[in-house]
């Protein structure tokens, strides 16, 4: 029964995506990567909640909460203020310039040369990284549902590639060959899907540990039982210490939520910027409450299981053993779309930076839409078959989300850098941002081989993404005041969307803000 309703929704939303989408012309370039620029609000904020919200989040920080508890949650109620400060301050400058890249800015702030190598940037921190662990976290959580090393008789190690496998040619399939609007529109529906079935899992768990089964007996028995575990504030020993949260953790913060391509580029394809900035803000407020899908499992696995358990199969066992069977083909349906949803949204911003960004500018300069968008798909495929080559290998990574935010530095610190200075400075040079670029890169590298390589040096690696951040901003600044540009520079309205900012959107966003320092005072 489980797996008939898991094949049924999956099917029904392809379907609806198919015909939503066939009337977009996707042979141009708009069209395919921005889905023509007519997404609305309500669509950009589902579409940005699934893109996040796939099992690297549920799987990894579920399996974080289970070690060090609640504390963990700064990586979801911080994000709203990052995206506020998106919706506010940098959405209106990319609409306004009628960016379809993220790179496309800095080519025209600064050069083409930082264009490429941000661009590179982008594409290796998605093949080598994001790619792999969507596959991997996806496949341990489908395994997981539904037994596949027993429904298949194969071995754990199998039944990881065999997964991998089928997400990856099934998520290529709407990525390359339906562009942005499909990605979109399957991701508004199975966001609804993700949002009750995610509820669930806590439900039916708090009910299971509760004294009379019901939910705030179990609440109650968690308070009572483990009260570390409760507590936000963490400490210098713990995964996120409460001092990091003022350093790298904003930064981490706001690339992804204002410059990482994979994300922004829901918000790119906005028909205007009011509509982009409610799909952000709505987002914002539905983030808030991301703790209950994504930290508290976890926590209600450590009552039930104690320790013991390896991080990533935290969330499996615990939806396999606390939901009804009635409810886990569809909730392993949804979850089948969240993975593919990050899957096939990387992949489809992977194929717009190649295709935009590097082939039209210096492979093929002459190339027609049509052939950017056909060059960029056969990336696309390539890509996807890399990933899925890597990703099992993931197995012998000892924290999922902890690994994917580490190696995340190499990339993220060095672009958020380098967009910065370009935003807020207008006379600083080209040379200053492929100078900033270079350095952010090679010394969180070298960090990263010296504290988890070879163990010589304990700094946190939050602290350490911030000096990194405050030096390249400092080495740039000084490179501007020493060699700026002749003219400064300044930002022209291409009047592809409509700027008008949406009235109330700075109201709201102080009233999220005010949120998250609450959720913070209640937790401490």
């Amino acid at each position: 029964m489980g797996i008939i309703s898991f094949v049924g929704f999956t099917l029904l939303v392809a379907v609806i995506s198919y015909y939503a989408t066939r009337k977009t012309d996707e042979s141009s370039s708009d069209g395919y990567f921005l889905g023509g620029r007519s997404l609305t609000g309500v669509v950009i904020a589902g579409s940005l909640l699934l893109t996040n919200l796939s099992t690297e989040q549920i799987v990894g920080l579920n399996g974080d909460a289970y070690t060090d508890g609640i504390l963990v949650m700064a990586w979801e109620t911080l994000a709203a203020i990052a995206m506020v400060i998106t919706a506010i301050f940098l959405l209106p400058r990319y609409l306004k310039g009628g960016i379809s890249t993220i790179p496309t800015f800095l080519e025209r702030r600064f050069d083409k040369t930082t264009k490429a190598i941000t661009s590179g940037l982008f594409l290796t921190g998605y093949a080598v990284v994001l790619l792999p662990m969507v596959l991997f976290t996806g496949s341990k959580a489908i395994s997981g549902m539904f037994n596949i090393p027993e429904l298949l008789g194969v071995s754990s190690w199998a039944a990881v590639w065999i997964c991998v496998w089928g997400i990856g040619i099934i998520g290529s399939i709407y990525a390359i060959f339906g562009g942005l609007k499909a990605v979109v529109v399957s991701d508004t529906i199975n966001a609804v899907g993700l949002l009750i079935g995610g509820l669930l899992i806590p439900i039916f768990g708090l009910m299971a540990i509760g004294d009379d089964g019901t939910i705030m007996s179990g609440l109650a028995k968690l308070g009572t039982d483990h009260p570390e575990k409760l507590n936000a504030i963490g400490g210098p020993d713990s995964s996120i210490p409460f001092e990091t949260i003022f350093t790298g953790m904003m930064l981490v913060q706001l690339f992804y939520w204002g410059s990482n391509q994979q994300i922004i580029q829901r918000a790119l394809g906005a028909k205007n910027l009011a509509e982009g900035q409610k799909g952000l803000t709505i987002a914002a407020f539905i983030k808030i409450l991301g703790p209950i899908i994504v930290v508290l499992p976890g926590i209600i696995a450590y009552h039930k299981y104690g320790e013991g358990l390896a991080t990533s199969d935290v969330y499996p066992k615990l939806v396999a053993d606390v939901l009804p069977d009635v409810w886990v083909g569809f909730f392993a349906a949804v979850l089948f779309g969240a993975i593919l949803s990050s899957f096939n949204s990387a992949l489809n911003s992977c194929v717009t930076l190649y295709g935009v960004d590097i082939y039209k500018q210096f492979i093929n300069k002459e190339a027609s839409d049509r052939v950017v968008v056909k060059k960029g798909k056969t990336f696309g495929v390539i890509l996807a078959f890399f990933a899925m080559f890597i990703a099992p290998f993931l197995i012998y990574a000892d924290s999922i989300f902890g690994y994917l935010q580490t190696v995340n530095g190499a990339y993220s610190v060095p672009i958020l850098s380098v967009i910065v200075i370009g935003i807020l400075t207008k006379r600083v040079p080209a040379i200053a941002a492929k100078v900033g670029v270079i350095f952010a890169f090679v010394v969180y590298v070298l960090y990263i081989v010296l504290a988890n390589g070879l163990g010589v040096i304990s700094l946190h690696m939050l602290h350490m993404q911030a000096i990194t951040f405050v030096l390249t901003i400092i080495i740039m600044l000084v490179i501007g005041k020493l060699k700026p540009r002749e003219t400064p520079y300044e930002q022209f309205y291409t009047k592809q969307v409509d700027v008008v900012p949406w009235k109330p959107v700075k109201i709201v966003g102080a009233l999220i803000c005010l949120v998250v320092i609450s959720t913070y005072i209640i937790f401490s």
